[in-house]
């Protein structure tokens, strides 16, 4: 097996903390001790919901979370009419309405 295997394996397998010989003698069973402290300061359950921060956060929380509705599509259309009607009026509009006859 070659280094780069070897050293790829390693970085998967724990190392042996708790290995049989190690749990008789005093520098491992402070070491031990250390683990079991380690392990017994971590959270217990599942981790708590992240609330959503932000108007798109909010947004994208409420229409593409658990329950996905189809109001973002129709939200796009909206966009779009304005911004269109809004280009319209800007580039067309504007100067039939100023230079009418």
């Amino acid at each position: 097996m070659s280094f780069v295997t070897r050293r790829a394996l390693s970085t998967l397998i724990p190392p042996k903390v708790a290995s049989p010989q190690a749990i008789g003698a005093a520098p491992d069973a402070v070491r031990m001790q250390r683990v079991v402290n380690f392990y017994e300061k971590l959270p217990r359950g599942s981790a708590p919901e992240v609330q959503p921060k932000g108007f798109l956060a909010k947004y994208q929380a409420k229409h593409f979370g658990k329950n996905p509705s189809g109001k973002p599509i129709v939200h796009a259309i909206i966009g779009l009419l304005i911004v269109g009607y809004a280009q319209n009026y800007y580039f067309h509009l504007r100067f039939h309405k100023n230079n009418a006859h």
